[in-house]
């Protein structure tokens, strides 16, 4: 339940969760990688924080690969940039040649991917129309690196109903946003064995899809996750999953990191 607004700060945030952030090392880590990737530090940092500042803006970044720009619509993606780009929640670096990403909104974490080093390649799965317009914008003179499919990717193939919100960042499958559509999902076993056979591998598979992210890996065949580098699955807090046999974890926040511990050594 939202509180009043005499008790949000930073950002309508609240206070619990204020109090409970000085104690999160990822935000310590987050903070200096803002600093480091982004030119405008201070007023990425006001924005985050204090959700100030008018929408669309554009943050400009420095990447391996030199400097680029992401375009941000509203708000909430401040926050992602900051997950994605600043505390790297999916960290990649210029080994990661084959990505799946699997709820790409906007394509933050996909120019992430593509801008760690420039033989890298991103096969990209979001069903909002609203996201993927926004996605091509920010991946503008990527597109030979990237694929993208306008489908949800799940534990099934077929229709199925799908949450959308104003914001993008919120929805997917059974989620009750208010706004429901139909949009076509394949089944997670077709999407790696087809990208299996064109890559013959693939370096990470990034899971954020608000709420399947667990059932969807549960579903994968042994023998194709056995060929997996690493499985990045954004959780609930609260939220918990088993991990994949042969797999290590690492907890990152309410990131869950899996590393397949035959093809890294981390």
């Amino acid at each position: 339940r939202s509180r009043p607004p005499s008790v949000r700060l930073l950002g309508r945030r609240p206070w619990q969760r204020v109090v409970r952030a000085v104690f999160g090392r990822q935000h310590y880590r987050a903070l200096v990688g803002m600093a480091r990737t982004c030119p405008d530090f201070a007023q990425v940092l006001c924005r985050y924080l204090f959700g100030v500042g008018d929408y669309p803006w554009v943050a400009r970044l420095r990447t391996p690969v030199g400097p680029w720009e992401a375009h941000l619509f509203v708000r909430d993606d401040v926050l992602t940039l900051n997950e994605v780009f600043c505390r790297e929640d999916y960290p990649a670096d210029g080994s990661t040649d084959v990505v799946v990403d699997v709820g790409s909104n906007i394509g933050l974490s996909a120019l992430y991917f593509l801008t760690r080093s420039p033989n890298s390649r991103c096969y990209l799965f979001e069903p909002v129309p609203q996201n993927v317009a926004r996605l091509r914008l920010n991946l503008a003179g990527l597109e030979r690196r990237y694929t993208l499919a306008e489908t949800a990717v799940g534990a099934e193939d077929g229709m199925v109903e799908f949450g959308v919100e104003p914001t993008g960042r919120y929805g997917g499958i059974g989620v009750r946003t208010g706004t429901m559509t139909q949009v076509p999902c394949e089944h997670i076993n077709g999407v790696l064995g087809r990208i299996l056979a064109a890559e013959g591998r693939i370096d990470v598979l990034k899971i954020d899809t608000e709420g399947q992210e667990a059932r969807t890996l549960a579903a994968i065949d042994p023998l194709l996750l056995d060929r997996l580098g690493r499985v990045y699955l954004e959780l609930a807090p609260g939220e918990a999953v088993d991990t994949p046999s042969g797999f290590r974890l690492l907890r990152y926040g309410t990131t869950w990191q899996f590393y397949n511990q035959s093809r890294s050594s981390r």
